[in-house]
């Protein structure tokens, strides 16, 4: 779903018979639908089953596909991609779930899989998109985004266990709820489209202004409320609170390679820099990514189980550096752009398992779904800041051709070193997380039970 509609950015407004700045909301509205369900589907989760959650959020999935499928204006593909983003929760409630249901000894190399699914999906998802636009209609892409998640949905029925209570748990922090909604979509937005509102305009700081008030009161309701949406003592311990701030950071160096290589690839070789790839010869250039990261997640999980996974974050966030850092020289290759974008995936494969590893090692069993929500949005979190600042960077530092505007050299040089610079700043951040050691003997509910802990 993340990359399902990049091949299909150019001819948007087209297909839409809309204006680009509009068709740009057929990706911001998942991300910002995708911000809001993810931990409202995790704290459900916590109280109706997370396996009972994750087969309900394939059902927005399979009906926006469908309404994608057969829309022909700007209104009905937008409803459709925002039910798309109702289905992002079901990667934290199935790393949640493997809590309850997997036997210790395969938890960690199970999470790590689970967790490097995001993207894996996504460098997968770029050439098979990239192939049907070039060979066949667009509408198949969702057609087939549809029947997938109808297999995935019957898979789900017939092999994964229910792990927790089969009764709700506990009451639904509506207001919770809705507040953070509103302060998301409000901080979201600004940040996905500031760039062609203007930094300095009103909506921009309107938006700003509200989502500081919104986050807030919302904080306050919270600490107030007998059954939250999101534990902020919880999300406030040393070992969480870090985490999550390294989250971001992650987020931010993970998705500026997204934003950077795919269009390098695609320009013209007379720049001088560019690759001259077409769109399905830079997917495939692309894919290799993807399943190295299904190759070396297991390897992180071994390095979490021998060092813990505080370890295997920084050394993550230290590769995803050094791939950044080798982007530089290599730019002008297409066979070391390759190498970058392998090195770089392998490190995004030790982050992400290692990362809900963390959150679960410091959050009681009965809320590890809403901690793992929370988790992964500030992950989306940190990919919305990528895409506003890689975005204006190479937006800032364009030359006009033809018509077009047309990123520079410097402006890929800068992405590279802004992405480096923010993968080094993880791995800092990451040195600074107090892991909490496992104790023997302790209660089912604790917060350590089942998790690797660093030494």
């Amino acid at each position: 779903m993340q990359t399902l509609v990049v091949p299909l950015l150019g001819q948007l407004p087209t297909i839409l018979n809309t204006s680009p700045s509009n068709s740009s909301w057929v990706v911001t509205i998942t991300l910002l639908v995708g911000a809001v369900a993810t931990p409202v589907a995790g704290r459900l989760g916590d109280m109706y089953g997370k396996r009972r959650m994750m087969i309900a959020s394939t059902v927005p999935l399979i009906i926006g596909s469908a309404v994608a499928a057969t829309a022909t204006s700007l209104i009905p593909m937008i409803i459709g991609r925002g039910l798309q983003g109702l289905g992002v929760g079901i990667v934290p409630l199935a790393i949640a779930l493997l809590r309850d249901v997997m036997p210790p000894e395969r938890l960690g190399s199970s999470i790590a899989l689970i967790s490097s699914s995001l993207g894996i999906g996504g460098a997968l998802g770029l050439p098979l998109a990239a192939a049907v636009t070039e060979y066949s209609n667009w509408r198949v892409l969702f057609w087939a985004a549809a029947v997938l998640v109808v297999i995935a949905a019957a898979l789900l029925v017939l092999f994964v266990p229910e792990g927790g209570s089969e009764g709700p748990s506990g009451r639904f922090d509506m207001p919770g709820a809705l507040l953070l909604s509103a302060g998301l979509v409000s901080l979201l937005l600004p940040v996905s489209k500031g760039a062609s509102w203007g930094w300095t305009s009103g909506s921009t700081l309107g938006f700003f202004a509200a989502a500081v008030l919104l986050l807030l009161t919302w904080g306050w309701w919270e600490l107030r409320a007998t059954e939250p949406l999101v534990d902020l003592r919880v999300t406030a311990r040393p070992q969480v609170l870090i985490t999550n701030i390294t989250t971001i950071a992650v987020g931010v160096g993970m998705y500026s390679v997204q934003l950077s290589i795919p269009q390098l690839m695609q320009l013209p070789k007379s720049l001088g820099y560019g690759l001259g790839q077409s769109m399905m010869a830079m997917g495939l250039w692309m894919a290799p990514a993807g399943i190295m990261m299904m190759l070396i997640s297991p390897v992180g999980a071994k390095l979490s189980a021998l060092r813990g996974p505080k370890t295997t974050l920084v050394t993550g966030a230290l590769i995803m550096a050094i791939g950044y850092g080798l982007a530089l020289p290599f730019m002008g290759s297409i066979w070391g752009l390759l190498a970058v974008n392998i090195l770089y995936s392998s490190g995004v494969a030790f982050a992400y398992g290692a990362l809900p590893a963390l959150i679960m090692g410091a959050v009681p069993r009965s809320e590890t779904a809403a901690a793992n929500g929370f988790n992964t949005l500030m992950r989306s979190i940190g990919t919305a800041m990528s895409s506003a600042v890689i975005g204006a960077v190479l937006a800032q530092m364009s030359v006009s051709l033809g018509g077009h505007s047309i990123p520079t050299e410097k402006g890929f040089q800068a992405a590279f070193l802004i992405g480096s610079g923010v993968s080094l700043l993880a791995a800092a951040m990451a040195l600074m997380i107090p892991i909490r050691r496992a104790v023997r003997g302790k209660p089912e509910g604790d917060v350590t039970a089942s998790v690797p802990a660093a030494a």
